[in-house]
């Protein structure tokens, strides 16, 4: 079992920067791939990025790709999403997400994931 809890969403205008951070609790963070998620009213849950065990290997959507950063740091249990030159679109509830897997792989479809954070609200005006 792990919990997740995320921080660090806001209201920021167009053009701004924003980094998430996802603090994982409960077993070896090491062992799991992670990623995150955003859900928008009347939308549903899309990947935003992925991130392997080591964090050697990563994935991004591609309405992301070039703006957004997936890192972590396992030891301190956390996982970061730099967001830069947001945009409205990007506005949404964003959720970490993390998944026991035995190889060095990253995982970017929402139904491989066993664990879920509550989620943080980022907002982005025009």
């Amino acid at each position: 079992q792990v919990q997740l809890e995320e921080s660090g969403g806001g209201l920021v205008q167009a053009g701004a920067s924003l980094r998430l951070s996802c603090v994982a609790s409960g077993r070896i963070f090491s062992s799991y791939a992670m990623g995150w998620f955003r859900q928008a009213p009347g939308k549903e849950r899309e990947f935003v990025a992925a991130i392997s065990r080591s964090g050697g290997s990563t994935y991004y959507a591609t309405s992301v790709k070039g703006r957004f950063t997936i890192s972590r740091d396992n030891a301190k249990n956390t996982v970061y999403l730099q967001m830069n030159s947001l945009k409205p679109e990007d506005t949404a509830v964003y959720y970490c997400a993390a998944e026991a897997v035995l190889y060095n792989v990253v995982v970017f479809r929402p139904s491989e994931y066993d664990y879920w954070g509550q989620g943080t609200q980022v907002t982005v005006s025009s």
